[in-house]
């Protein structure tokens, strides 16, 4: 149990490390990805206004080929959320990891908004 709580306390250094130099503006938002044991979310986020502009997550996705928790399932989460991006006329954004190591289903959610057209 200790362990973990170490673990998540790294988690949150990194994480407010990272945000101090990252800021999402509503031309160019913030992509912030979590990744929880079973699903992913991800959400385009302003941070001048404190708003969500678009969100997804694998909890409502239907996933050809893999499991809500697996990597193909991040993929098409970022698939579907560069689509919502691009109804919205959003096209650039700032990838925030969320302190998580850029690895798995952070990166295969990267990848997948790269696909859709996102560009960061």
């Amino acid at each position: 149990m200790a362990n973990l709580k170490k673990k998540h306390a790294s988690r949150l250094k990194r994480k407010t490390r990272v945000r101090k130099q990252i800021k999402g503006t509503a031309a160019k938002p913030r992509l912030c990805v979590y990744r929880s044991l079973k699903y992913t979310y991800a959400q385009l986020i302003s941070d001048e206004d404190g708003s969500v502009l678009a969100a997804a997550s694998t909890r409502t996705l239907t996933i050809d080929g893999g499991s809500a928790g697996s990597k193909a399932g991040a993929k098409t989460l970022g698939l579907e959320l560069a689509k919502l991006a691009l109804t919205k006329n959003i096209k650039d954004v700032v990838f925030d990891r969320n302190g998580y190591v850029y690895h798995g289903r952070v990166a295969s959610v990267a990848d997948g908004a790269r696909e859709g057209g996102l560009q960061f």
